[in-house]
């Protein structure tokens, strides 16, 4: 393929990351991911606190490093600035001069206080892109509490639609609030960037995870205002759809979602009971919804005959949507997820090297690629300073 590319299409755009654990360094990694520079702030003494989270692996030269770390922080470099050296703090706001985004997730406030805020910097920086990434955003009666995921997760109502029906509300594995605002703020800064290249005018961007959260849940928010019930928990059932859900096989567990009529018929027909499809309680979708607990009774015992293996097999070749429910392990290693140049090596500043899931979008004339390791502490310190405040740059 020719015109292909791996400094991507944000080459050239200068982001100075303030991130700390998860929502701003993985919005500062999907930019640096698509070419942007990224330079990390980090404090002297223990840097970004994910530095500290294992699993680490040891290298040549026998030092540890955070395998959570590098998974956000590949093609980045870091800087070391001590916020208590006026010499340092000085020296860094000349280099927000020279920067096109910023992007933090520290308190509100915090960094206001250092003459590191919004209006201060676009005083002498006018096309600067702010982000600022926060629990519950910069102002409203929720802005000063400390938020981790967690806490975001239950405050937004997505813990109380997850888990078993008749179960307490559970946490979904995943941090989607730290990782779901930082998609958002990763879209709202490029599109940010876009105006202040063509007007010339920056913007400060409030990312909050609350709102975030909230933002990815169309569907549960619809319905409460839709009927003015709040949505419950359903285990792998779907309020909507029926059967859209798991089920087990002799062996093991596995999914199927048979989102229309016709699926529906070929999965009544796959259990041997073509008679259900015409059965009044299931012949529509909403019905099927409605009653899908016993269409669960009727199809649960059927599934018990045969291992999973072989309704998966069934299920493809008969066109309904299936799964297995698979481990991580399972996952990281499916033939599915090579074939679509999912996991790279990610060699470490110790000289290590691990696996990481790459970028996972493709576009046309661009490759992914890992150009730089995840960095030491403080490791480009000089570098990134000479060369963003040279005169030749700077002109």
């Amino acid at each position: 393929m020719t015109g292909i590319q791996t400094t991507g299409p944000l080459a050239g755009l200068k982001v100075i990351e303030f991130g700390q654990i998860a929502a701003g360094p993985f919005t500062g990694s999907l930019l640096a991911d698509l070419g942007a520079d990224i330079v990390k702030v980090e404090r002297p003494d223990s840097g970004d606190g994910m530095r500290q989270w294992p699993p680490f692996f040891s290298g040549e030269e026998g030092e540890a490093y955070s395998s959570n770390f590098a998974s956000l922080n590949r093609n980045k470099r870091s800087i070391a600035i001590d916020f208590k050296s006026p010499e340092q703090l000085e020296r860094l706001k000349e280099l927000c001069s020279a920067a096109d985004v910023i992007i933090e997730n520290y308190r509100p406030g915090v960094l206001r206080k250092f003459g590191l805020g919004y209006e201060a910097l676009a005083a002498v920086n006018p096309k600067l892109v702010y982000c600022s990434i926060s629990g519950y955003g910069q102002e409203g009666p929720y802005a000063q509490r400390g938020a981790f995921d967690v806490t975001i997760q239950a405050i937004s109502g997505l813990m109380s639609v997850t888990g078993e029906e008749e179960g307490e509300a559970v946490k979904c594995g995943v941090p989607v609030a730290d990782f779901t605002a930082g998609l958002y703020a990763a879209y709202s800064i490029t599109a940010a960037t876009l105006k202040a290249r063509e007007t010339g005018e920056g913007s400060y961007i409030d990312c909050s995870m609350l709102g975030s959260v909230l933002g990815i849940s169309a569907l549960q928010t619809s319905e409460y205002y839709g009927n003015l019930t709040a949505p419950k928990r359903l285990g792998t059932a779907h309020p909507r759809n029926a059967p859209y859900q798991g089920f087990r096989g002799s062996d093991k567990p596995f999914v199927i979602a048979a989102g229309n009529d016709k699926l529906w018929q070929e999965v009544a027909e796959a259990v041997g009971q073509p008679e259900l499809a015409q059965d009044p309680r299931f012949v529509t979708q909403t019905l099927r919804a409605r009653n899908q607990k016993e269409l669960v009774k009727l199809l649960q015992p059927s599934f018990e005959q045969q291992p999973a293996a072989y309704w998966l097999a069934e299920f493809e070749r008969r066109g309904v949507p299936f799964a297995p429910i698979n481990t991580y392990e399972d996952i990281l290693n499916d033939p599915g997820v090579e074939a679509m140049g999912l996991i790279e090596e990610l060699p470490l500043p110790n000289g290590a090297v691990t696996k990481t899931v790459a970028f996972p979008v493709k576009m046309s004339g661009v490759q992914f690629a890992i150009r730089s390791l995840p960095p030491r502490k403080g490791e480009h310190t000089e570098e990134v300073f000479a060369e963003w405040l040279s005169p030749a740059v700077r002109s």
